[in-house]
């Protein structure tokens, strides 16, 4: 059975550019004018609802799913994995509410708390920053609370010191720390699936 890659997007991905204009790294945002940041603002304004509303989860999910599930129907699959950044952290954390059998989200935004973390029920891991202006402390907190009461589920949640949101792809090569993030980011998600899917 041969199963080509999913384009959950359609071929309508946002561009890297329109990503660094909605969270630049923080040595760039903390250099941003006022006329800079109200420019990003009013690109992010304009761009991002239509595309949201483009690839709301009625579209999108059932396209997951249906892709995680022919997955499954290929002879020797044992166990599926999810691993989401950014909007797809959020499909990787719904994918663990049982269609997969381990979940890596990173940087995950437009989550919805507690309704997205309440009916998870397979092992799920998470990586945050916490200068993420698209998950902020507070949110952060209700999700630690959410999955704390999972008890006899594996679960972990790690936040990454002066990273902001996209850091585990869209960090700076060029500063130690967050090419140390990064490295241990990717670490955390190739150590958890070692763990629940091997």
């Amino acid at each position: 059975m041969l199963i080509k890659r999913a384009d959950v997007h359609q071929g309508d991905s946002l561009p890297l550019e329109f990503l660094n204009s909605v969270e630049p790294p923080l040595k760039v945002r903390e250099q941003l004018s006022m006329i800079d940041k109200t420019k990003a603002t009013a690109t992010v304004g304009t761009t991002l609802p239509p595309w949201l509303l483009k690839h709301r989860e009625a579209v999108s999910k059932p396209l997951i799913d249906s892709f995680i599930n022919a997955v499954r129907q290929i002879p020797g699959t044992e166990k599926v994995g999810a691993i989401g950044f950014c909007w797809g952290g959020r499909y990787a954390i719904l994918a663990a509410h049982g269609i997969v059998d381990a979940a890596y989200a990173c940087h995950p935004s437009l989550v919805a708390v507690p309704g997205d973390f309440d009916g998870v029920s397979k092992p799920l891991s998470l990586a945050v920053g916490d200068s993420d202006s698209l998950l902020d402390k507070g949110t952060v907190g209700q999700i630690q609370d959410v999955m704390a009461k999972k008890t006899d589920l594996p679960h972990e949640l790690r936040i990454y010191e002066d990273q902001v949101h996209g850091f585990a792809l869209r960090g700076d090569w060029s500063s130690e720390k967050d090419k140390k993030s990064m490295d241990d980011a990717e670490k955390q998600g190739v150590d958890w699936f070692n763990k629940y899917l091997a």
